[in-house]
Order: C-alpha cells, then sequence, then structure tokens
C-alpha cells in the first residue's frame, strides 16, 4: 500500500497541460517508429546545443499550492487609494464584462482575426471600439488599439513624418505638459530615427519649425485649453498635430479633431479596465481620413461576403510588417484587443447618458475641491481643469504625511505641488477624506454647500471647451440597457468567433496552448488588478517578488544573466533588445556599427524593428533545405565586419528545423564584432532541451503569449521580456518615473509593460516546475512530427531536419496542388472552418504554403481529428483534379458554407448539402457555424468603411 506522501499527485497540472497522456504518447512514437522521446529529441534537437543537466526550477506544484504560494505573494501588496493620476486611473469594471469577457475563454483565447469568417464577433466589438474613438475624439478613422499611450504617442511622432509635408524639418516638438513616461518613451524612439526632439511650453510653436507636434490635452498637471492656437502655427509650417487625451475627458470636452488635430491618441483604460500596476490597456488612435494608409495597427473595416451580406475583416495593414518587412509603417504585430472589447463593451454598456454621468460626476467632485481649495486659500495651477487639481501653496510634507495615515497615494513629483486626479471610484466620503488629507480639520468646509456653489457658478471648464457634439449615437451604443440584453449581446457575438475552448488552433509560430483556469484567476484578484503603475514600491513588493522570480526562472531557461520585463509586446521585445545591443556598442565607441543581417526565413517583424533601431538590414539567403547558408553569412558578415552591429536569427528556424551549425552561427557573428539577436517566437521548442544563451546568443526576447501561456486574447495583449547576457544588462530600457539600475529611455509607458498578466506565466512556470517544462517541449516536438508523419503521405511537407523531423512546426506546402487542380491554400484555410477548424498559419513564411504548430496542449485524438480533416480536404482536391467538382463550383472554393447557404431553397452546386455542412462525422457533435462566407477582401480595402454598420443591418439580424 502506498504512503500518505506518495498519493499526491505532484506532476497533476503536467498531466493535464499536456494533452497526449502516456498511452497516446506510446501510440504517437509508435508511428514514428521510435522508442521514446528521448530517442526524439535525440534525432531531433543538435547534441551540441542540448543542455547538459536539467533546469534548477524547482518541482511541480499543485493548482491548490500554487495559488496559495501566489496569494501569499499578492498579500504583500498593500492597496492604497490612488489619486496619482498620468494616465492610470481607478474605474469600475462592469461585472457583467468581467465574467464574460474578461474571464471567459470564448473571449481570451481567440487568435488575431486573420481567418474573420470566424471572427465575425470580436471583429464587431472592435468596430465598435473604433466607432467609440471616432465621435469621442473628432477624427474620422481610428484603429483596432495600440500598446499604451506612450507608444501610441511615439507612433503618432513616426506617422507625423511620414505624412508631413515639411520635409526639410526634423524636428519634432513635444508639449511640456505631457505625462512623464509618454516623452521618455518618445524620445526613446527618435534616437535612432535620428529625429530631433524640443520639449517645451505650446507657445514656443510660434518661433519653430516642425515636422510635428505632440500636446496632452488635458495636461499633465490637469489644464484644459483650447489649443487651436497651437495647432493651427504647426499647420501653417505644414507639420502635422498629434494630441495625447483621454477618453472620460472627452465625453465632457470639445474633441480634439474639432480643434483642427490631424491625430488623436491615449488610453482608454479607465473604460472598465484595471490599472493592474500599468497594463495591459488598449491604447486608442484616430486619425483624418486623408492619412488613412498611413496609420500604425489594425483597422477593422466593413466589405461583404460572397452572398453579398455585410461582413468585417481587417483592412489595409493585415500583417503589413510581414509584408512591407522593413518598409513597414512600423514593427507592430500585438494590439491589446481584449482590453478594446473590453472598453468597446463599457461603452455599450453605460451608452451615451451613463458615460456623460460618470464624466460630469468626476468632474463635479474635482470643482468642489477646486471651491473648497479657493475657500482655504491654496492656489489652484490651473483654473480650467477636468478631473485633475494641481495645488500649489500647502505645507507639502504635512499632506503627504497625513495622506500616508490615510492610505491614499496623491502625485507627489511636482515641484512645490501636488497634483490629484479624480475618477469614476471616488465616492462622497472619498471626496471629504481628501479635503481632510489636503487641508487638515474641515474647519467649515461643507461639501454639499460646496456642491451648490460649483453648480451655481458653473466652474471648471468654459462653455467654448465643453462638448458640444453629440456622442455614440450608434444605435450599437442604445439597444442594450439592462443587464440581460448586454449578456445577451456578449454572448452573441461570443458565438460568432471559433476559439480554443472550441477546438484546437494550429497556427504556426503562434503556439496556441492551453491558458489553464489557474493560471488566469490571479489577474483578478484585488492586489494585482488595482495597483498604479506609480505606486510607492513599498505597497507593490508583492508585484516585486513575483517580477523578481519569474525573472529568475526565465534566467534559468534562457541562460542569459537578467531579463527586462518592460516590452509588452514581442516586436516591442525585439525593439528593446536591439536598443541594448546599440546602446552597449556606443558605449564602446562603436557608433558605426549599423548593419543589420537577417535571414530570409525571418520573422517580418525583425527587419520592421531592425529598422525602427535605425539598422540597415542585409538579407542572407537560405539553402534549398531552409537553413541558413552559413557561407553567405560568413562572408557577408566579413564584408560588413566594420560596421557590423546585429544577427537577428530565430531558433529552432522560422523554417520548423533545428538548424545544426547554430553554434556556429553565433561564433561567426561575435569573430567579426557583432551581437546575437536570437528571436524567442520559437521557445516552445526549447525550454528544457536547449537555451538561447547557451548556444551563443547575447539577446532574445521571450513571447509570454506564446511559450508562456499568457493567452491570445483575440490579437492581444502579448508581453515580450528581453534576456540578455551581463555586458548588455546596463542597456536594457528604464523609466522615468520608477527608477531601477538602468538609465535607458523606456520602451512602453510602465515600467514592467503589462504587469497584471504576469501572474499567468508565474503559475504556469510554478505547476509545472522544471521536469514539466522540459516534458511540454518534448511533447510539442512529438505532436508535431506525428503530424507531418501522417500528413506527408498526401502532403509534400516542405523542410526537415537531418534525421528527417521537424521541430514544434511543419510546413505543408501546396503549391504543387494549387498547380495540379487550381485550388488555392485559402481555399483550404476556408474549408478548415467547414471543418470546425482554424486554419493553420497561411502563406508565412513561404507563400503557398501552411505552416502547422499543434503545441503540446493537444491530445492525439484532436491531433487526428485535424489530420483527418486535413485527409478529407486532400480527397476533396482529388475530385476538382479529376474533373468530378468543377474548380469554379466546388465545396472548397465555395468554403465556409453557413446555415443561409443550407437553408437556401435552390442548391444548385454539383456536391451535396451534406458535404458542404457536414464533411465529417466528428463534425455533427461539435458543428461550428462560421456566421458569414468568404470575405471579398479587395472590395473592403477598395470600398474603405470602418464604423460601426447601419442601422437596418441591425434590424435584419
Amino acid at each position: 500500500m502506498l504512503a500518505l506522501h506518495e498519493l499526491t499527485q505532484t506532476d497533476d497540472f503536467i498531466r493535464r497541460h499536456v494533452g497526449p497522456g502516456a498511452q497516446e504518447q506510446s501510440e504517437m512514437l509508435s508511428a514514428l517508429a521510435l522508442p521514446s522521446l528521448e530517442a526524439l529529441i535525440e534525432q531531433t534537437v543538435p547534441a551540441g546545443i542540448r543542455l547538459p543537466a536539467p533546469m534548477a526550477i524547482g518541482e511541480s506544484q499543485s493548482e491548490a499550492q500554487a495559488l496559495s504560494a501566489l496569494k501569499a505573494i499578492a498579500s504583500k501588496n498593500d492597496i492604497y487609494r490612488s489619486y496619482i493620476g498620468m494616465g492610470y486611473y481607478g474605474t469600475h469594471t462592469p461585472n457583467v464584462i468581467l465574467r464574460n469577457v474578461l474571464e471567459n475563454p470564448g473571449w481570451y483565447t481567440a487568435y488575431t482575426p486573420y481567418q474573420p469568417e470566424i471572427a465575425q464577433g470580436r471583429l464587431e466589438a472592435l468596430l465598435n471600439f473604433q466607432q467609440m474613438t471616432m465621435d469621442l475624439t473628432g477624427l474620422d478613422l481610428a484603429n483596432a488599439s495600440l500598446l499604451d499611450e506612450a507608444t501610441a504617442a511615439a507612433e503618432a511622432m513616426a506617422m507625423a513624418k511620414r505624412v508631413s509635408k515639411n520635409k526639410k524639418s526634423n524636428l519634432f516638438f513635444i508639449a511640456d505638459d505631457t505625462h512623464p513616461q509618454t516623452i521618455d518613451v518618445i524620445c526613446q524612439r527618435a534616437e535612432f530615427f535620428g529625429f530631433e526632439t524640443i520639449i517645451g511650453k505650446p507657445e514656443q510653436l510660434a518661433e519653430l519649425d516642425v515636422f510635428g507636434a505632440l500636446l496632452q490635452y488635458p495636461g499633465t498637471t490637469g489644464e484644459v485649453r483650447d489649443l487651436t492656437p497651437f495647432i493651427d502655427r504647426v499647420h501653417a509650417c505644414k507639420g502635422i498635430v498629434a494630441v495625447a487625451s483621454d477618453l472620460m475627458a472627452l465625453v465632457a470636452l470639445k474633441a480634439p479633431g474639432e480643434m483642427g488635430a490631424d491625430i488623436v491618441l491615449g488610453s482608454s483604460q479607465r473604460f472598465g479596465v484595471p490599472m493592474g500596476y500599468g497594463g495591459p490597456h488598449a491604447a486608442f488612435f484616430a486619425t483624418r481620413d486623408a492619412f488613412k494608409r498611413s496609420m500604425p495597427g489594425r483597422i477593422i473595416g466593413v466589405s461583404k461576403d460572397r452572398r453579398g451580406k455585410a461582413a468585417l475583416r481587417m483592412a489595409l495593414q493585415t500583417r503589413e510588417q510581414h509584408i512591407r518587412r522593413e518598409k513597414a509603417n512600423s514593427n507592430i504585430c500585438t494590439a491589446q484587443v481584449l482590453l478594446a472589447n473590453m472598453a468597446s463593451f463599457y461603452a455599450v454598456f453605460h451608452g451615451p447618458e451613463g458615460l456623460s454621468c460618470i464624466a460630469e460626476r468626476i468632474h463635479r467632485m474635482a470643482a468642489i475641491m477646486a471651491a473648497a481649495a479657493v475657500q482655504k486659500g491654496v492656489t489652484l495651477r490651473h483654473a480650467q481643469f477636468f478631473d485633475t487639481l494641481t495645488l500649489t501653496g500647502l505645507d507639502k510634507n504635512a499632506v503627504l504625511a497625513r495622506a500616508q495615515a490615510a492610505r491614499i497615494n496623491l502625485r507627489a513629483d511636482l515641484d512645490n505641488a501636488i497634483a490629484i486626479s479624480l475618477d469614476e471610484t471616488t465616492t462622497e466620503a472619498d471626496l471629504a477624506l481628501l479635503l481632510t488629507v489636503l487641508f487638515g480639520e474641515l474647519h467649515g468646509l461643507d461639501i454639499h454647500q460646496l456642491d451648490t456653489q460649483v453648480q451655481a457658478e458653473d466652474t471648471g471648464v468654459n462653455d467654448a471647451l465643453r462638448r458640444q457634439s453629440a456622442i455614440l449615437t450608434h444605435p450599437v451604443f442604445h439597444l442594450y440597457r439592462s443587464e440581460t440584453e448586454v449578456l445577451r449581446y456578449i454572448r452573441r457575438l461570443e458565438g460568432r468567433d471559433l476559439s480554443l475552448n472550441h477546438s484546437m488552433i494550429a497556427l504556426g509560430s503562434c503556439t496556441m496552448k492551453l491558458n489553464a483556469t489557474a493560471e488566469m484567476i490571479p489577474i483578478s484578484w484585488p492586489e494585482f488588478a488595482n495597483l498604479h503603475p506609480f505606486c510607492p514600491a513599498a505597497q507593490a513588493q508583492g508585484y516585486h517578488e513575483l517580477i523578481q522570480l519569474l525573472e529568475q526562472w526565465l534566467v534559468t531557461i534562457t541562460g542569459y544573466d537578467a531579463v527586462c520585463m518592460q516590452p509588452n509586446s514581442g516586436a516591442q521585445g525585439e525593439y528593446a533588445g536591439l536598443l541594448a545591443i546599440r546602446h552597449y556598442q556606443a558605449s564602446q565607441g562603436e557608433t558605426q556599427r549599423n548593419i543589420c543581417l537577417i535571414p530570409s526565413s525571418a520573422h517580418g517583424t525583425n527587419p520592421a524593428s531592425a529598422h525602427m533601431a535605425g539598422l540597415e538590414v542585409v538579407v542572407v539567403s537560405c539553402d534549398k533545405a531552409g537553413n541558413i547558408d552559413v557561407e553567405e553569412l560568413r562572408a557577408k558578415a566579413q564584408q560588413h565586419s566594420e560596421q557590423l552591429s546585429c544577427l537577428m536569427v530565430t531558433y529552432p528556424s522560422t523554417h520548423g528545423v533545428y538548424e545544426q551549425p547554430i553554434a556556429e552561427i553565433c561564433d561567426i557573428i561575435h569573430q567579426y564584432g557583432g551581437q546575437v539577436y536570437l528571436d524567442g517566437a520559437n521557445m516552445n521548442a526549447q525550454v528544457g532541451l536547449t537555451s538561447p544563451g547557451f548556444i551563443g546568443a547575447d539577446v532574445s526576447h521571450l513571447n509570454l503569449h506564446k511559450t508562456f501561456a499568457i493567452p491570445h486574447g483575440g490579437g492581444g495583449p502579448g508581453m515580450g521580456p528581453i534576456g540578455v547576457k551581463q555586458h548588455l544588462a546596463p542597456f536594457v530600457p528604464g523609466h522615468v518615473v520608477v527608477k531601477g539600475k538602468s538609465t535607458q529611455g523606456a520602451v512602453s509607458a510602465a515600467p514592467f509593460g503589462s504587469a497584471s498578466i504576469l501572474p499567468i506565466s508565474w503559475m504556469y512556470i510554478a505547476m509545472l516546475g522544471g521536469k514539466g517544462l522540459r516534458r511540454a517541449s518534448e511533447v510539442a516536438i512529438l505532436n508535431a512530427n506525428y503530424v507531418e508523419q501522417r500528413l506527408s503521405g498526401h502532403y509534400p511537407v516542405l523542410y526537415t531536419g537531418n534525421n528527417g523531423r521537424v521541430a514544434h512546426e511543419c510546413i505543408i506546402d501546396l503549391r504543387p496542388l494549387k498547380e495540379s487542380s487550381g485550388i488555392s491554400e485559402l481555399d483550404i484555410a476556408k474549408r478548415l472552418n467547414d471543418y470546425g477548424f482554424h486554419a493553420p498559419t497561411m502563406s508565412f513564411p513561404v507563400a503557398g504554403t501552411l505552416m502547422v504548430e499543434p503545441t503540446e496542449s493537444e491530445s492525439k485524438a484532436e491531433l487526428d481529428r485535424f489530420i483527418d480533416a486535413m485527409i478529407s480536404i486532400r480527397l476533396e482536391i482529388a475530385k476538382v483534379e479529376a474533373g468530378e467538382w468543377p474548380l469554379a463550383d466546388n465545396p472548397l472554393v465555395n468554403a465556409p458554407h453557413t446555415l443561409d447557404d443550407m437553408l437556401d431553397a435552390d442548391w444548385t452546386h454539383p456536391y451535396d448539402r451534406h458535404v458542404a455542412a457536414y464533411p465529417a462525422p466528428a463534425v455533427r457533435s461539435n458543428k461550428f457555424w462560421p456566421f458569414v462566407n468568404r470575405i471579398d477582401d479587395v472590395y473592403g480595402d477598395r470600398n474603405l468603411f470602418c464604423s460601426c454598420l447601419p442601422m437596418s443591418a441591425y434590424e435584419d439580424e
């Protein structure tokens, strides 16, 4: 009989995270003619780079153990009431949105809507986000979110340079009342773009010749003023004006677009998304119609499907960085879709009346506080304000001492002044306490009397700056008032999207693995959700402990010496890693090093990021087997030895194989004075088996939203921390507000990026432990090779390694089939929707192919269901090849099929309805119906329409 301690399954989470059980693994290994996982790894991972010893991560913890340990860490966060502002505010997340969006795998496990026919739900929510942004900013066009306010401002600067007609100027102006973290990020971005920047008062614009300017409205210290004269001045010199603003303020204030702004940006955080110690939060970005083709990020547009039905899709910028590479508008590959959806549902939930009530209440409380200050003889720095007051003439030390005693955070970084930002969560009792903190005892201050006075005098904003134009007039912001209706609307949209809670998503390079519920639970804990990113460090000890533990684990996993958590996307991590290289080389007096070697197989974000870092891209070819041409690499490294900055390489390669000479490749670059940037996109095939540091690389970013289980959220959030060798550690991003070891500029608005989702990766590593992390990598490789082995008899597999094995993904070459049948990779991708699957990655990294990554989380049964669907599709293609079905009318070119198709009275196709809708027996028990038929992409781009559909569309629905 087992002892008590032996009855505890410490590896229980490993068993449930890894899809195939022991028997299934044995069956798959048998199909590969291999005796063990170890034998597969020996055939797959080059011996010279395999780790000599297990990782020192620790034992696997159960869900209960890990949650308990993390709760103890979270309890060390001390939640004060924060009135710091600076772009971060308290907010109430409506519970119907919290439970049914943020905590719902139907929303958080979806992928970027590159297959729009099975993503109409999140596309509609994003279209609502765009409409909300356009209404509040007063501009013609908005995108579907960017990473945060500061990086959106940096994107605005780059866009201004692209579209400004003042080509002779290289100067960008930043108003001195812009949030300091935004200034920090912009100046860092400008450095390697070669832009000059000047920070000053907007009145200085009268004397400057600029290509663009950034103004803040309201200002960081709360001032609200008419920006029209400053905008006119910049326009007079043919420059572009961007305005950083606040959505809640714009509910009550005149829209910047009505003042002439060309770009308006900011954070939608206070529309129902917790502060989360800095993120994730969806930035908004709007511009004029004339600049639509230069706008960064993703735009959702309205097109039509094969039946003429209105349908949504990503327009213009779809995978732009992968297509245009270093000529792309930006390197953005991740947005903040989940958070943008939350913000859009917040606007739907409240409607214009509710938002106006919230904004008016916030402003009223600020006005009451201002009236109290005047009554107490305290000076208001600004007579016009929305929610933020800056006060001078106080005993600052005494006020801060009273605030500390009352567990309140005020903004204290201003010379001889204190600033207070009120928000949706502020109550009348909070206001009374704040007045006591500011002025000591109230002594005659009566909030109700002050309220009456404020209403009578109508203080705070003059009439010229109050919003006159209507907002949110579209029916979607009026149709759903009761919680029942909001709930059903959210559920209706969820039902139009295929997510991981329905079936596997075998997207190559994207690692759509299990996002376990236990990993997700902590992000809703108040201890993690409700901290301001600029609160005193003593209040965030739990966060700091979590981050330090996670950094230590990632150091062990990567073989690097240090990790920086700031970058809040993979592309942002690429950029940060390249900046670390450039700043290091500058410190060595090697500023001439500006050549970046990039293999032709690289991720599209690599050349775009290199361009942003001021590097010149030199492409290195691949051989017929898909491997880097080492001799060409050596020749180009030698040719550019004086200017060689770095190599950007992905490992395993984007072609899905472990390239044998990777260590030699690193040595070549180092021999000629360069650094090696190893893209961490494919870390899911490295963890526990090898590591970038062990291989010989100097810096990598890690996609926590791939390898380390942070869910994709329909296209974001993401996290892209960077690991570095010791010599690069002083050159990782720093932060102007929250000082750390590094003195470099920031790349993201918050010091630890999207900190509130880091508990997900902490839980993932804690519950798997060193043994489970290695097992996850091994089974990811097993699953991929099993898929490759079963499909290779029906489709050519483009690349394999030396022993005929693939890494964690494989590329299926469809070009010969297209030649023989006329059926394209797009047809196969859409036909997979009829089988209940999201398509693999299409035409990347090689046009005319599908890249399949099954991940370790999928069971053999699910893999077989996918494989059987692919084989069935191959048999369907054979019928086209044989002429049984015409090329112009068959289930593949007509896919996906909808319920509308099934209800057609006159079915004229040469194949049966059941073949269209139920092409395999397994589909009957788990049918997913695409909401629209195949969408006309060309029509959508030629007839760009990016706002909500007219009322008639809702009536039809």
